[in-house]
């Protein structure tokens, strides 16, 4: 009887910790997208519901060229990241290249190095270099930082799939092309899309980097949003966020019923 009630015990307290948990996480969520229908130009107090902010927001042309950059500078980086992560992996798949450990160190580098580090050196970088800040130089950081990622998770795929299937094609005669596109790809491509995901969600997300490298007259969301902020002009920034929010679990139910009707059985 002390074991099951202190299992008990232990169960509940799970329980409520990961309600707790929840709770805070997504409780300032439950406020931005009801806060973003109050019809206050402040929010401390709920003053009615409202669309307005929603038709001021569809209105405000700054709004919609930053989310058109930023949704071109996610795909592109994702793209190149993506297609640079599966060579790359592909590439240290071979253990016996002598220079493999070297360039997993450098792999790794971006991932502890501070963003605002990160940020300030490419700045200087393009400044040395006299590159016009852009959107040019604003992809160059958005794939210098979302390759790290790339490389890692294309390449735990390949250490994890079951290579007796590759073998076993050799053995019935299929070519190293036939092998890679009709065995190995497929193997490789829930990796492939959790990597791409991932590039897209850091890219469209990120701030720090994007701010020290896109100069002016080039705006991503992140840097709209803290310029509206500082301004003080949060009520549109509401309606934005709900709206990206609503974006962002629209890919992800799109995402689950790709790999659920291509690469289930993977």
């Amino acid at each position: 009887m002390p074991e099951l009630n202190r299992a008990r015990f232990y169960k509940s307290m799970n329980l409520t910790v990961f309600t707790l948990v929840m709770v805070f996480l997504y409780i300032p969520i439950l406020l931005l997208i009801i806060f973003s229908f109050n019809d206050a130009k402040i929010i401390t107090s709920w003053q009615g519901f409202t669309f307005r902010y929603y038709r001021l927001l569809w209105e405000n042309t700054a709004i919609k060229a930053a989310f058109r950059n930023t949704l071109l500078i996610a795909g592109l980086a994702t793209l190149i990241s993506t297609v640079l992560g599966i060579l790359a992996a592909l590439g240290l798949e071979n253990k016996r290249f002598s220079g493999r450990k070297g360039i997993l160190a450098l792999i790794y580098v971006p991932l502890v190095i501070p963003d605002i580090l990160m940020g300030v050196s490419l700045a200087l970088m393009f400044n040395f270099t006299r590159v016009q800040t852009g959107m040019f130089t604003v992809l160059i950081a958005h794939v210098t930082f979302c390759l790290s990622y790339t490389v890692i998770v294309i390449q735990s795929r390949l250490e994890g799939f079951d290579r007796s299937l590759v073998e076993a094609a050799m053995d019935l005669g299929a070519k190293p092309s036939q092998v890679f596109w009709r065995v190995k790809f497929p193997l490789m491509m829930p990796g492939i899309i959790a990597a791409a995901l991932l590039a897209f969600t850091l890219s469209i997300d990120d701030f720090i980097i994007t701010f020290f490298t896109s100069g002016r007259g080039f705006d991503t969301l992140p840097i709209y949003v803290e310029g509206t902020i500082r301004r003080g002009t949060i009520t549109t920034i509401n309606s934005l966020s709900t709206i990206m929010i609503a974006f962002t679990l629209f890919l992800v139910v799109i995402t689950k019923r790709i790999r659920k009707n291509l690469f289930g059985s993977f």
